[in-house]
């Protein structure tokens, strides 16, 4: 299994949805949005980052798959709304990580 960065470099979407979801990066808080984004009330900030990837990750792969479908229940607001989580989450786990050392 890769690890979450890995699939969110490999993810490979419509152009419209990952530029939505790019331009939608500068208005993303992560205390407002992530919970939203996860489907849960409360407080999604205590959740690691890495943690939260993982289960955006797996959100995103559920809304792809309803989207290639043509799922009637399919929303391209909420598949916009994960996915600039998903991203966002992405860059603050890059900003966090520490490079492991060679010994």
């Amino acid at each position: 299994m890769q690890d979450p960065l890995s699939r969110v470099q490999s993810l490979r979407r419509p152009c419209l949805l990952l530029e939505a979801a790019r331009a939608g990066l500068r208005h993303y808080r992560r205390e407002t949005h992530l919970s939203r984004a996860l489907g849960r009330q409360g407080h999604a900030r205590l959740i690691r980052p890495f943690e939260a990837l993982e289960e955006l990750l797996e959100i995103e792969q559920k809304l792809n798959e309803e989207r290639h479908k043509n799922e009637a229940g399919y929303s391209y607001f909420r598949h916009v709304e994960v996915l600039i989580a998903t991203l966002a989450e992405a860059q603050t786990l890059r900003a966090t990580s520490q490079p492991i050392a060679a010994e």
